[in-house]
């Protein structure tokens, strides 16, 4: 089990990172916030997770235990495969998560794609016995991502997300005119809000 790696970042892809580790290349999957506040040349430390199957060995990582932890607790849930467990993390931070499932409230997690009432019910109701609602270990801060690119990463985040391109560019387009410089990570959210406002 690889539960921890550290190294040189190669190559940043909107939803995954290639890390540098004794000499060899290991692709990780991340969120997109995580891919779009990493750069290219940065010393990196991830929590990961190694999903086995028959024809493949897939490396997730986080910037947290926490987030790592949850990971795998969705991955308890019948249906909930690596893909799934990762797009809710894209989309709720732990805290954001827990505060959901403490209040009984499935709209954020409907705002994931390929997670509709059905599945959200299932979540709340299997995630309320098997994670602590209430404590929270938030992920270590991370550092800003450069504005230019912003609205391209983001768009590029949320088509990795399952949203079409112009859903996507649409919603970016609307919520970046009401934030004033934001973040990858700040606008991400604020389209994924808008995004789930429109389902």
């Amino acid at each position: 089990m690889i539960t921890f790696i550290s190294g040189r970042v190669h190559s940043v892809r909107a939803d995954s990172l290639t890390v540098v580790t004794a000499g060899l290349g290991r692709r990780v999957h991340v969120t997109p916030q995580l891919a779009a506040d990493t750069r290219h040349g940065a010393e990196i430390d991830l929590h990961t997770v190694l999903v086995v199957r028959e024809d493949s060995l897939t490396l997730y990582g986080f910037a947290g235990e926490d987030e790592r932890d949850l990971f795998e607790t969705l991955q308890t849930i019948s249906g909930i495969g690596p893909r799934l467990a990762l797009a809710v993390l894209s989309v709720l931070s732990p805290d954001e998560l827990r505060a959901a499932i403490a209040s009984g409230d499935q709209v954020p997690l409907t705002k994931v794609p390929g997670v509709g009432k059905k599945v959200a019910a299932r979540l709340m109701l299997e995630l309320a016995g098997n994670i602590d609602t209430s404590v929270a270990r938030p992920a270590p801060g991370r550092a800003p991502a450069a504005p230019p690119a912003v609205a391209a990463q983001v768009v590029d985040a949320l088509v990795g997300l399952g949203w079409r391109q112009a859903q996507a560019e649409s919603a970016v387009e609307d919520t970046a005119a009401g934030l004033n410089d934001p973040t990858v990570s700040e606008l991400l959210k604020a389209a994924l809000r808008a995004l789930g406002a429109r389902t």
